[in-house]
C-alpha cells in the first residue's frame, strides 16, 4: 500500500511509477478524486459534531437532534466514500525504486554477468531422462495419485533435497538469519497485506470452508509473523530463513513445462525474509544477492544474474534480481538458462498493510512517530529447481551423476546410480 500523503504531494511522480509497472496511471485521478470528496465530507462531519456538542452545552435539545441526524446521513456517505477511496488505493502497485531501470516486459530485463564454467557435454540428457533411468523422480504414478504438475522423489533425489536444506541452513544461520518453519496456511488479511490478492489471485488455491490461503511462496507466510508489532531499532535488521511446502496453480502457464518438476503445484522451498530500516533496504538487497550467489558457487552451478525492470515487476516489488541457472539438457541438448533465485525490495509497500514499524532510537522532529520498516525476500533454494540443476550439470558420460562435493558428506555417496538407494 502506497502511502496517502505521498501521493497527494507527488501525483505526477507517482502516475511515471505506475505507467513504468504498466499499470493505469488514471488511478491516481480516481483516487485523489474520491480522497478529496472524503475529505470534505470529514470536515463537514468534524464541524457538525462540534456544532452538536456547542448545541448540547446550550441546552437547544431540539437543534442538536437535528445535528444527529446530519452527522448519521454524513458518516455513511463517508464510510461508503472511503471504501471507494481505499479500493483504488489499493489498486495501485508499489513504485520502481530510481534504481530499477524502466522497461516494457521481460524481453528488457539486464544481464548483469554470468558466472561459472558451463559443463562441457557431448550430448546432454535433460533431468527427466536422467530421472527415468536412474528412477529418481516418478510423475506417471503421481499423475494416477494426484494429477498433472506432480512428482514423487525417490531415492537420491530425497537426500538430495533434505541435503540442499541443511546447506542452506547452515549457511545462512551463521550470517545471522534465524530459522523457522512457517504455517502454510494463511488467513485473509495475512494474504491480502503481503500484496497478492489484488492481481495474481487466481494463482492462489483458496479454501473457501476455511477462508484459508495456501502459500504460493515462503515469504507470504513470514512477512506478516511481525504484524501489528513495533520493532526497537536495536532488533534489526530482524532476518529468517524459511523452510515450507508452497502451492500454486500454475494458471498462467498452460502449456508450458507440463511434465516433470520444474514448474509443479506443490513445490519445496528455503527462503530468505528481512526488516530493515528504510535507509538500509537496498543495502540489504544486495546482501540478499550475495547470498544466493554464495550458494550457487557453494554447489558450483554456472549461472547469471537478471537485474528485473520495471514492467517486469509483481506488485510488491520495487526493485528485483533474479538468478538462473545453466542447465545443459534443456532445448533439445543445447542448453538454456532457468530461473531459480529471485530477492525483491518492497520497500513499506507490505509493511503499511501490516502496521509493522520500528521505533528510531534517536528520532528527530519528523520521526517522533514509529516509521514503517522495509521489507525483502530472497529465495536461498528452490529446491526441485537445484535438483534439476544438479542432475543436468554433474551428469557423467556412464549415465551416472557426480554429487557436488560440499553435498557428499550428507548423502555418504560421490556419485549417484541406480543401484545405490532405494
Amino acid at each position: 500500500m502506497l502511502d496517502i500523503n505521498f501521493i497527494r504531494d507527488n501525483s505526477k511522480e507517482v502516475k511515471r511509477g505506475l505507467a513504468a509497472k504498466n499499470a493505469a496511471p488514471d488511478l491516481v485521478d480516481k483516487f485523489l478524486e474520491l480522497d478529496e470528496k472524503w475529505r470534505v465530507l470529514t470536515k463537514q462531519f468534524d464541524d457538525s459534531r462540534a456544532k452538536q456538542k456547542k448545541l448540547g452545552e446550550e441546552k437547544k435539545i431540539e437543534e442538536a437532534r437535528v445535528i444527529k441526524d446530519v452527522l448519521k446521513k454524513l458518516e455513511a456517505d463517508m464510510t461508503d466514500l472511503d471504501k471507494m477511496r481505499q479500493e483504488a488505493l489499493h489498486q495501485m502497485p508499489n513504485l520502481p525504486l530510481a534504481s530499477a531501470q524502466v522497461g516494457k516486459d521481460e524481453s528488457e530485463n539486464k544481464i548483469l554477468k554470468e558466472v561459472g564454467e558451463k559443463p562441457k557435454l557431448d550430448k546432454p540428457k535433460d533431468y527427466l531422462t536422467l530421472a527415468q533411468e536412474l528412477d529418481l523422480i516418478d510423475i506417471e504414478r503421481a499423475a494416477k495419485v494426484s494429477g498433472s504438475r506432480f512428482g514423487y522423489l525417490k531415492g537420491a533425489a530425497v537426500l538430495l533435497e533434505f541435503a540442499l536444506v541443511d546447506l542452506a541452513l547452515k549457511i545462512l544461520v551463521k550470517e545471522g538469519f534465524i530459522p523457522v518453519v512457517p504455517p502454510v496456511l494463511l488467513n485473509e488479511k495475512s494474504m491480502w497485506s503481503m500484496g497478492y490478492l489484488e492481481r495474481g489471485k487466481d494463482e492462489i488455491y483458496y479454501l473457501p470452508a476455511d477462508n484459508l490461503y495456501l502459500a504460493g511462496t515462503s515469504e507470504q507466510s513470514v512477512g506478516p509473523m511481525h504484524q501489528n508489532e513495533i520493532f526497537e531499532e536495536k532488533e534489526l535488521p530482524k532476518r529468517y530463513v524459511a523452510f515450507s511446502t508452497c502451492f500454486r496453480r500454475e494458471a498462467g502457464s498452460y502449456g508450458k513445462d507440463t511434465k516433470g518438476i520444474l514448474r509443479v503445484h506443490q513445490f519445496d522451498k528455503v527462503e530468505m525474509f528481512s526488516y530493515v530500516k528504510p535507509e538500509d533496504s537496498e543495502k540489504e538487497h544486495q546482501f540478499l544477492l550475495s547470498l544466493q550467489e554464495k550458494l550457487m558457487q557453494t554447489l558450483e552451478l554456472p549461472y547469471r544474474v537478471i537485474d528485473i525492470c520495471s514492467g517486469d515487476l509483481g506488485d510488491p516489488a520495487a526493485a528485483k534480481y533474479d538468478i538462473e541457472v545453466w542447465l545443459p539438457g534443456q532445448n533439445n541438448g543445447k542448453g538454456e538458462y532457468r530461473e531459480t533465485h529471485s530477492t525483491s525490495n518492497t520497500t513499506d509497500f507490505q509493511s503499511r498493510r501490516l502496521k509493522i514499524r520500528y521505533k528510531p532510537l534517536n528520532p528527530n522532529p519528523s520521526t517522533l512517530t514509529p516509521q514503517y520498516v522495509h521489507m525483502l525476500n530472497g529465495t536461498a533454494f528452490a529446491i526441485g529447481r537445484m535438483i534439476i540443476a544438479i542432475m543436468e550439470n554433474y551428469q557423467t558420460k556412464k549415465g551416472t551423476i557426480t554429487v557436488p562435493k560440499i553435498l557428499q558428506p550428507y548423502l555418504g555417496i560421490d556419485e549417484i546410480k541406480k543401484i545405490d538407494i532405494g
